[in-house]
Protein backbone atom coordinates (compact mmCIF):
# COMPACT_ATOMS: atom_id res chain seq x y z
CA UNK A 1 0.00 0.00 0.00
CA UNK A 2 1.52 2.92 -0.38
CA UNK A 3 -0.16 7.09 -0.57
CA UNK A 4 0.09 10.01 -3.02
CA UNK A 5 -0.52 13.56 -2.57
CA UNK A 6 -0.95 16.30 -4.53
CA UNK A 7 -0.87 19.32 -2.49
CA UNK A 8 -1.71 23.46 -2.77
CA UNK A 9 -3.31 23.25 -6.10
CA UNK A 10 -4.16 26.64 -6.41
CA UNK A 11 -7.18 27.94 -8.47
CA UNK A 12 -9.79 30.22 -8.89
CA UNK A 13 -13.49 29.51 -8.82
CA UNK A 14 -16.96 30.66 -8.10
CA UNK A 15 -18.72 28.70 -5.17
CA UNK A 16 -20.57 29.69 -2.14
CA UNK A 17 -24.06 30.80 -1.19
CA UNK A 18 -23.87 34.52 -1.75
CA UNK A 19 -24.64 36.23 -4.72
CA UNK A 20 -21.07 37.99 -4.62
CA UNK A 21 -19.34 35.00 -4.46
CA UNK A 22 -20.81 33.72 -7.50
CA UNK A 23 -19.79 37.13 -9.41
CA UNK A 24 -16.71 38.19 -8.11
CA UNK A 25 -15.24 34.23 -7.22
CA UNK A 26 -12.36 33.67 -4.85
CA UNK A 27 -9.11 31.65 -4.13
CA UNK A 28 -9.31 28.02 -3.05
CA UNK A 29 -6.59 25.90 -2.00
CA UNK A 30 -6.93 21.89 -2.36
CA UNK A 31 -5.09 18.91 -1.38
CA UNK A 32 -5.67 15.31 -2.11
CA UNK A 33 -4.33 12.14 -0.77
CA UNK A 34 -5.00 8.50 -2.17
CA UNK A 35 -4.30 5.42 -1.24
CA UNK A 36 -3.18 2.40 -3.38
CA UNK A 37 -1.02 -0.49 -3.81
CA UNK A 38 1.95 0.88 -5.21
CA UNK A 39 4.18 -1.89 -5.07
CA UNK A 40 4.17 -2.98 -8.85
CA UNK A 41 4.80 0.90 -10.23
CA UNK A 42 7.69 0.90 -7.52
CA UNK A 43 9.06 -2.40 -9.49
CA UNK A 44 7.96 -2.04 -13.18
CA UNK A 45 8.68 1.90 -13.33
CA UNK A 46 5.60 2.38 -15.41
CA UNK A 47 3.18 4.90 -15.31
CA UNK A 48 0.45 2.56 -16.53
CA UNK A 49 0.67 0.57 -12.49
CA UNK A 50 0.20 3.86 -10.47
CA UNK A 51 -2.27 6.48 -9.47
CA UNK A 52 -1.30 9.60 -12.58
CA UNK A 53 -1.34 12.26 -10.13
CA UNK A 54 -1.57 14.55 -13.53
CA UNK A 55 -5.36 12.44 -13.90
CA UNK A 56 -6.10 13.65 -10.14
CA UNK A 57 -5.28 17.54 -10.88
CA UNK A 58 -7.53 17.61 -14.15
CA UNK A 59 -10.26 15.88 -12.22
CA UNK A 60 -10.05 18.95 -9.19
CA UNK A 61 -10.00 21.58 -11.81
CA UNK A 62 -12.58 20.12 -13.87
CA UNK A 63 -15.12 20.01 -10.83
CA UNK A 64 -13.70 22.98 -9.01
CA UNK A 65 -14.78 24.59 -12.06
CA UNK A 66 -18.38 23.71 -11.85
CA UNK A 67 -20.17 26.29 -9.29
CA UNK A 68 -21.27 24.75 -6.05
CA UNK A 69 -22.70 26.53 -3.33
CA UNK A 70 -21.31 24.23 -0.72
CA UNK A 71 -17.43 23.09 -0.73
CA UNK A 72 -19.08 19.96 0.93
CA UNK A 73 -20.39 19.44 -2.54
CA UNK A 74 -17.25 20.31 -4.41
CA UNK A 75 -15.16 17.24 -2.35
CA UNK A 76 -17.86 15.09 -2.51
CA UNK A 77 -17.85 15.14 -6.40
CA UNK A 78 -14.10 15.01 -6.64
CA UNK A 79 -14.35 11.81 -4.43
CA UNK A 80 -16.49 10.75 -6.49
CA UNK A 81 -14.84 10.98 -9.82
CA UNK A 82 -11.75 9.67 -8.30
CA UNK A 83 -13.73 6.13 -7.68
CA UNK A 84 -15.26 6.04 -10.98
CA UNK A 85 -12.12 6.65 -13.08
CA UNK A 86 -9.58 5.24 -11.18
CA UNK A 87 -10.00 1.60 -9.82
CA UNK A 88 -6.43 1.23 -8.51
CA UNK A 89 -7.51 4.03 -5.89
CA UNK A 90 -8.31 2.09 -1.94
CA UNK A 91 -9.22 5.27 0.22
CA UNK A 92 -9.02 9.20 -0.82
CA UNK A 93 -8.97 12.46 1.04
CA UNK A 94 -9.99 15.82 -0.49
CA UNK A 95 -9.67 19.03 1.10
CA UNK A 96 -10.76 22.17 -0.23
CA UNK A 97 -10.05 25.24 1.52
CA UNK A 98 -11.81 28.97 0.78
CA UNK A 99 -8.79 31.44 1.27
CA UNK A 100 -9.99 34.55 2.89
CA UNK A 101 -14.05 33.76 3.26
CA UNK A 102 -16.34 36.74 3.33
CA UNK A 103 -17.70 35.63 7.01
CA UNK A 104 -16.66 38.83 8.76
CA UNK A 105 -13.70 38.29 10.65
CA UNK A 106 -9.71 38.00 10.03
CA UNK A 107 -10.02 34.32 8.78
CA UNK A 108 -7.07 32.93 6.79
CA UNK A 109 -9.23 29.54 5.25
CA UNK A 110 -12.13 27.70 5.87
CA UNK A 111 -11.78 24.30 4.95
CA UNK A 112 -13.73 21.12 4.39
CA UNK A 113 -12.44 17.83 4.30
CA UNK A 114 -14.03 14.43 3.10
CA UNK A 115 -12.70 10.71 3.02
CA UNK A 116 -14.07 8.04 1.12
CA UNK A 117 -12.93 4.05 0.82
CA UNK A 118 -13.69 1.40 -1.80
Amino acid sequence: MGIIRVNNIKLYAFHGCLDEEAKIGSEYRVDVQVEADLDKSAKTDDLNDTVDYVHLNKIVKEEMAIRSKLLEEVCQRILDRFFMEIPMIDKAEVAVAKINPPIGGNVEAVVIVLTKER
